[in-house]
């Protein structure tokens, strides 16, 4: 070819690239959906390049391993679908370069391979074979490579934008979430001649599942309940407000403890429909006979220590919300010996780890309750906490930890 033809053969591809460099800018500044952009890309490589087989794969998510073919010309995209996931593969590619291994099940399809790099980390492929016409190949991957860098840019940045937006999303819920968990959870808790409650609430992330509450009632009777409710975020917050409703207005009641779980356990079905569910415990407390009823249900069993009194509080019945109606449920009943200390608690107490990987096991909660069972709720809470600090010596709750403890006086 002459060289005045060649130079205009080249001049003529340059134009393109401005022009589809132009057109693809400002598709990306209208914020076009990412399947016109794949859409404009193939089409100006089949039609205005030759290109008979291309392949462009981008990363899918922050994980190295994790591809998804984005757009393909002249390939069955299911037949190469399944070669997506030769994460180490697509690693070894440093560079663009041509391919010489045929007997690759992706890379057989093509001759020559880019990488897209944004900070120095790939964020795309883009494979190629064969063209129409052969002249002028350099200048052609030179061109695709550009405007290929260009899409897989936009790409990226738009799954950059998702992620902030899910992130942002995120954490909105969650601050929603701690607003309305921070007006269910008792700000205050009685401490009086006859009983003394007190808690220690360590939400993981701001807002969590644990639950706990109690009810005073004018004949002298006191009901505290403590649970762990599956989920986090708006949704177990606005699970846990509904229960709260119906906690108080079901206690009102002055049933039994039988009656009241099995409704409030009917309700919680009824609102989740099976999907979610919640570990109750709940105790009531009754002066005059100095009696302690309550109900387990699928909670990690309370401690009760008295003097000579150690106790785990395990009778009553399966999780709540899971069924509609509770196949067996059973009321534990204890006569309190004249000073006792009743420890409730959830499992992210007994999750808790130490930096040996090591973790709390209930049989320490045990030993620490049986030195401890004469202090005041307050008091033991406040030893318990710190015993919690050395033992995990500095590694992170991994889970909402929420711990009520009840007093007795007695006579």
């Amino acid at each position: 070819m002459p060289r005045i033809n060649r130079l205009e053969r080249e001049l003529h591809l340059r134009q393109l690239q401005v022009r589809r460099l132009l057109q693809m800018t400002q598709a990306i500044n209208n914020n076009v959906a990412a399947d016109d952009l794949f859409q404009m890309y193939r089409a100006f490589l089949r039609s205005e390049l030759g290109v008979n087989e291309m392949a462009l794969i981008v990363r899918e998510s922050e994980h190295d391993d994790e591809w998804q073919l984005a757009t393909s010309i002249g390939l069955d995209e299911a037949e190469l679908a399944t070669a997506i996931d030769y994460s180490t593969d697509l690693a070894e590619i440093k560079r663009p370069g041509l391919i010489d291994r045929y007997d690759h099940p992706l890379f057989s399809h093509f001759e020559h391979v880019v990488p897209v790099l944004h900070k120095e980390r790939p964020i795309a492929y883009i494979f190629i074979g064969s063209f129409e016409d052969e002249d002028n190949m350099f200048e052609r991957v030179q061109i695709i490579t550009t405007i290929s860098n260009v899409i897989a840019v936009a790409i990226e940045n738009k799954r950059l934008f998702r992620r902030q937006i899910e992130q942002e999303r995120l954490e909105a819920d969650l601050d929603l979430g701690a607003k309305v968990q921070a007006m269910l959870i008792p700000k205050e808790l009685p401490v009086n001649d006859f009983y003394e409650l007190s808690a220690i609430y360590r939400p993981k992330l701001g807002v969590g599942g644990d639950y706990f509450d109690y009810r005073e009632f004018v004949d002298g009777k006191l009901v505290f309940c403590i649970g762990d409710f599956t989920g986090k975020g708006v949704s177990a917050a606005l699970l846990m407000a509904n229960f709260q409703a119906n906690f108080h207005t079901l206690i009102r009641k002055r049933g039994n403890l039988h009656e009241f779980v099995t409704e409030i356990n009917e309700s919680v079905y009824r609102i989740t429909d099976g999907e979610r569910f919640v570990t109750f415990f709940v105790a009531e407390y009754d002066r005059e006979s100095h009696l302690l009823r309550y109900v387990n249900a699928g909670h990690p069993p309370a401690v009760l220590v008295g003097e000579n009194t150690f106790q785990l509080l395990d009778k009553g019945t399966t999780v709540l919300g899971s069924i509609d109606r509770l196949p067996v449920l059973e009321v534990g009943e204890v006569s309190l010996p004249p000073q006792a200390l009743i420890v409730t608690y959830t499992d992210g107490l007994t999750d808790l780890q130490s930096t040996a990987g090591e973790t709390f096991e209930e049989e320490i909660l045990h030993q620490f309750a049986r030195r401890q069972h004469s202090r005041s709720a307050s008091s033991f809470n406040a030893n318990l906490l710190d015993k919690l600090e050395e033992f995990r010596q500095g590694e992170a709750y991994p889970d909402d930890l929420t711990i009520l403890t009840c007093r007795i006086f007695g006579d």
